[in-house]
C-alpha cells in the first residue's frame, strides 16, 4: 500500500481510499526475489521471476535504493532489443546490463548513462555485440576494454601461430 486515506463519512460510514504500489521492476537478491516499485520499495515477494515476465529484472544488493537509474539505463539498453536480460548492481556501487550469451557491459560509477549510450552508437552502425565479445568495460572511462570469449581468444592464436610459421 503506497498510502491510505480513512475518514468517516456522514451518516458513520467509514470510508478508506487506498492507493496501491505499482510494481514496476522485479529485484533478485540474496533473500529471494521481490517485486518493487518505482522508488524502489517492496510490493510483495514472489516465487518466480516468471510471475511478471513482462516487469524488467534488477539484481544485487541496494538494487532496490536505485530503481529510477535501473529503469534509466534500461531504457537506454532496450536499443539492444530483446537482447537485454538485466542489471545488476555491482559492488552496490556500479551497474552491469547483462545480455544473452552472457555478455556484459560494465558500466563506471558515475556517468554511467553516457557510458552506455557510448556501446549503443556503434551497436546500432557495426553490430559489435554480436561478435565474439564477452564483456565490454566501461569502468575507467578513459580506457574502454573489449573481451573476447574464450573461443575467439583461441582462433586468434590458431590463426597468430599459422602466420608466425
Amino acid at each position: 500500500v503506497k498510502s491510505a486515506n480513512v475518514r468517516i463519512r456522514p451518516g458513520g460510514i467509514l470510508q478508506v481510499d487506498v492507493t496501491p504500489r505499482i510494481p514496476v521492476a522485479v529485484w533478485r537478491h540474496a533473500d529471494g526475489i521481490s517485486i518493487v516499485d518505482a522508488g524502489g520499495a517492496h510490493v510483495a515477494a514472489i516465487a518466480s521471476r516468471m510471475a511478471f515476465p513482462q516487469l524488467p529484472l534488477i539484481v544485487g544488493e541496494g538494487a532496490a535504493r536505485h530503481v529510477p537509474e535501473a529503469l534509466n539505463l534500461l531504457r537506454i539498453a532496450g536499443a539492444l532489443g530483446e537482447r537485454v536480460r538485466g542489471i545488476v548492481r555491482m559492488g552496490n556501487r556500479r551497474w552491469d546490463v547483462v545480455l544473452d550469451r552472457d555478455q556484459r557491459i560494465m558500466l563506471p560509477e558515475s556517468g554511467a548513462q553516457a557510458a552506455l549510450e557510448r556501446v549503443i552508437a556503434p551497436e546500432r552502425a557495426e553490430d559489435v555485440l554480436t561478435r565474439d565479445v564477452a564483456r565490454v568495460d566501461l569502468r575507467i572511462p578513459e580506457r574502454p576494454t573489449i573481451r573476447m570469449t574464450d573461443d575467439a581468444i583461441e582462433t586468434w592464436w590458431q590463426i597468430r601461430q599459422k602466420t608466425d610459421e
